[in-house]
């Protein structure tokens, strides 16, 4: 994940200097030595669901989502083969995520698989190396809440409704409500307790990370600010764009360290969240890079089928699911280009802008390796109001934030428009963008406006 790089105010500044010499503990990684390998397996055999009783493995909500919008289950959604799974822990292999969409598992071993022992397994067809764990890692701690008078923090929210006339549709009463929103992201922190968010409607948590955290509120905040910018609920502080929306909140990214399986972790959160009947999803991360450079992708496999993620992310609309996700901050860099899941197809990919509307210099642009236009849209991704983990009202930098910032928005718009399938909000946001016309690779569609959206999809 490419962390944002933060401007904050100078009331929060005042209050950082706590716990420095807490971020410089380390300890050593939980559970002792860990290496990490994904193995893909051959066939679904063995399995004893089957695609006539989906209530098995999928909730009614899930399963009324995909019949509203005439979607059909397939193989992908059938669960991995138990029998498989009963091997796998007879040779004493530890199974730790799994993936049904790509029928792929991860397993932890204490020792690294010199002999390659795991390709000899006959139902594995493919073997990738993600992880081996350094000796020690940081210790994460909890930050202190801090007390601050709002009135005198300079942070004005509006812009970011504005900028994407979504004002309007909140004064005709689409806030969100009966959406719900899986915020996939590093960590919470605090989240459950900052007054400001005491009112977000967090309907559930889950930690899709290796070792699970021993305190799942008390990792990184950068998820504490994306949720921020869509949940908010506060008239006379901060709205976000997504007030009224239900929130799930998936843990899929460890701050300790950068590696390939952070992308496993991820596609089981996506299936978690189709399993449990979320709406949509917000992806603030992205990859290419990883430590020791372990499975980094060059640019030609930014085509939306190769890495797991973006194979999975692209599957999203075809059940019935509306991805947004960050393009990355990578535009001042060597890299340049949008990150995966970015790459993926049917999402919307989400780069930022100022408060002029003019393209930020770090945001990532396209194309994707097969030619089409990324980012698909634009929203503000500089001095974007948010709440920090330690509860105080400031502003940050990145697509992190023009993507829940979008996210909300299409959340409000499909409040709005019941009717309409996954691929026909995308395709309704992307029509309604102020360069649909002239699309380019730095600003795709460019900048939606969410009530021209909403009219074009009445006429429907």
């Amino acid at each position: 994940m490419k962390l944002t790089l933060r401007i904050v105010t100078a009331v929060a500044l005042s209050l950082l200097a706590t716990h420095v010499s807490a971020a410089n503990e380390r300890k050593a990684f939980p559970g002792g030595p860990c290496h990490l390998y994904r193995l893909q397996l051959q066939d679904k055999a063995g399995s004893p669901f089957s695609l006539e009783r989906p209530e098995e493995f999928l909730s009614m909500k899930s399963l009324e989502r995909r019949r509203r919008q005439g979607l059909q289950l397939d193989s992908t959604d059938l669960p991995v083969s138990q029998r498989y799974l009963g091997e796998l822990s007879q040779r004493g292999l530890r199974v730790v995520s799994k993936s049904k969409w790509n029928n792929t598992v991860v397993v932890a071993l204490p020792q690294p698989d010199d002999q390659g022992q795991l390709r000899d397994i006959p139902f594995v067809t493919e073997v990738t190396h993600l992880f081996s764990a350094p000796d020690t890692v940081e210790v994460s701690q909890r930050e202190e809440l801090m007390e601050q008078n709002l009135e005198k923090v300079p942070v004005d929210s509006r812009r970011q409704l504005t900028m994407l006339n979504l004002q309007r549709l909140h004064e005709a009463g689409y806030r969100g409500r009966g959406m719900t929103i899986a915020v996939l992201d590093g960590g919470f922190m605090n989240a459950d307790r900052i007054p400001l968010l005491s009112n977000v409607r967090v309907v559930a948590h889950r930690d899709c990370v290796y070792p699970p955290s021993p305190e799942f509120f008390g990792e990184l905040d950068h998820g504490t600010e994306v949720l921020s910018t869509m949940a908010m609920n506060r008239p006379d502080t901060m709205v976000g764009t997504a007030p009224e929306a239900q929130y799930i909140l998936i843990r899929t990214e460890d701050g300790r360290s950068e590696s390939l399986a952070e992308e496993d972790w991820w596609a089981a959160a996506a299936e978690y969240a189709d399993s449990i009947g979320v709406d949509m999803l917000n992806s603030s991360l992205g990859y290419h890079h990883f430590d020791r450079s372990l499975g980094d992708h060059p640019y030609r496999e930014l085509d939306g089928r190769t890495s797991i993620c973006s194979r999975s992310a692209s599957l999203l609309a075809g059940k019935g699911m509306i991805l947004v996700a960050s393009a990355g901050n990578e535009g001042l860099g060597s890299w340049k280009k949008i990150n995966v899941p970015g790459d993926a197809d049917n999402i919307l990919t989400v780069g930022a802008v100022n408060e002029q509307c003019i393209n930020t210099g770090f945001s990532s642009v396209g194309p994707s390796a097969d030619g089409r236009v990324k980012p698909d849209i634009m929203a503000m991704g500089y001095h974007s109001a948010v709440v920090s983990g330690k509860g105080t009202l400031t502003t940050a930098n990145g697509t992190s934030f023009s993507s829940p910032i979008s996210c909300g928005a299409v959340a409000c718009l499909w409040q709005s428009l019941p009717q309409l399938t996954a691929m026909q909000i995308i395709d309704l946001v992307r029509s309604s963008a102020d360069r649909y016309e002239y699309p380019d690779n730095v600003f795709g569609y460019g900048i939606p406006d969410y009530w021209k959206a909403l009219e074009l999809g009445r006429q429907h």
